[in-house]
């Protein structure tokens, strides 16, 4: 995929066809909008092709997974008090369960 300078936007090359890119905005905090420019300055490059590269390479360069329960509920457990400390594994507590 190869990139075609337009008069304002850039476009994408897919063959023979060519996409412009839609426009996005969004909101970040002064030093994270400071280091982008920095950046994009020391590579002469925009901060547009930037934020394009890191968003690929966060999205596109690591494996997909959907989230676990324990993953969505991690930091809540552990924080009930006054509950056994064998809860999760003892069968004693699983009488009943689902009937």
């Amino acid at each position: 995929m190869g990139l075609v300078s337009c008069s304002v936007l850039q476009a994408i090359t897919e063959g023979n066809t060519i996409k412009t890119m839609q426009t996005i905005s969004l909101k970040l905090p002064d030093d994270l909008l400071a280091e982008l420019e920095r950046e994009a300055r020391t590579r002469r490059i925009t901060k547009s092709v930037l934020v394009r590269e890191s968003l690929e390479a966060a999205l596109r360069g690591r494996p997909r997974r959907a989230a676990s329960c324990y993953d969505l509920a991690r930091d809540l457990a552990g924080t009930v008090k006054g509950l056994p400390r064998d809860l999760a594994h003892n069968p004693k507590y699983m009488k009943g369960f689902g009937e």
